[in-house]
């Protein structure tokens, strides 16, 4: 019966897998596919004859996109913008995250569970409900097409499930250790910066992946805050790659351009999954 439940197991393991990999090896030959190929239509999961165009096209040839004032979208410009919006969003967001957490976690004060539920509140909001608001403040504060635009909200709609994580964090931490700091001479920053902070490395870990992987993601703000590849991200940016007419889309470079773009974020969740693994599920366990 042992032996069964194993390959049971196996088997249900190895089906699921193929189940969530195989639209991301799709993707992957798609990207190696010709162009020729692809616009006639290509059942076959391989490619007939590989080749790298695609990967040099996307870095050479500038898409033209329907941007208002006619300028030459650039997929290199948008993924410049991704990263940047991406990494200073994540660097604010747990900064401030962290600060508010472990007061959350740390401080008795009246109001505190009314800031949890705001701060739920918000995380649950529709996105696309604050669209119009935004492109109406936006525009009258000189905000729209740059790159305040896209950050402030991300860090808005990212800061909820930053505090969450890292307060659930923070109170798992003896209070005896900060206290021990104190005695020894340290003062209150100190002992946060450096006895608390480090004790709490894998939710400040966890916190910045998943703020870095929302702002490299998200599209609808992106696509609607934006007008030109000044800020424009790359998720926004894909949807202005057009082809030679609208029935023939660019299916090879569009392959090409998600598999750049999923990189980083592969890579990213190898080098941390440990600690991914340890920040989402920490006060899963108590006692």
């Amino acid at each position: 019966m042992k032996g069964k439940n194993a390959i049971g197991t196996w088997v249900g393991f190895l089906l699921i897998l193929l189940w969530c990999l195989f639209p991301v090896a799709w993707i992957i030959s798609l990207s190696f596919k010709s162009v020729g190929e692809t616009s006639v239509g290509s059942p076959q999961f391989l490619p007939e004859d590989a080749t790298f165009d695609n990967y040099k096209a996307l870095w050479d040839w500038p898409f033209i996109g329907a941007d208002p004032t006619g300028v030459e979208e650039d997929f290199q410009k948008a993924l410049l913008n991704s990263f940047g919006i991406s990494i200073i969003a994540t660097v604010l967001s747990v900064i401030l995250a962290t600060l508010a957490a472990y007061a959350i976690a740390r401080l008795e004060f009246k109001g505190k569970r009314l800031v949890l539920s705001l701060a739920l509140a918000i995380a649950m909001f529709p996105v696309v409900a604050l669209v119009g608001p935004l492109f109406d403040l936006w525009t009258r504060f000189g905000l729209f097409n740059t790159w305040p635009g896209l950050i402030i909200p991300y860090m808005s709609f990212t800061l909820p499930l930053a505090i969450w994580t890292l307060s659930a964090f923070f109170r798992e931490i003896p209070w005896e250790m900060e206290q021990a700091a104190q005695v020894d001479g340290a003062t209150s920053w100190q002992a946060f910066r450096k006895v608390i902070v480090p004790l709490a490395a894998p939710g400040v870990f966890t916190a910045a992946i998943l703020t870095f992987f929302f702002a490299w993601n998200e599209f609808v703000l992106a696509i609607s805050l934006t007008s030109t590849t000044a800020s424009r991200t790359v998720p926004a940016q894909m949807s202005f790659f057009v082809g030679p007419d609208p029935f023939n889309p660019p299916y090879a470079q569009l392959a090409t351009a998600s598999v750049i773009v999923t990189l980083p974020v592969i890579i990213i969740v190898l080098l941390f999954q440990r600690k991914i693994v340890a920040g989402l599920t920490s006060g899963a366990v108590k006692g």
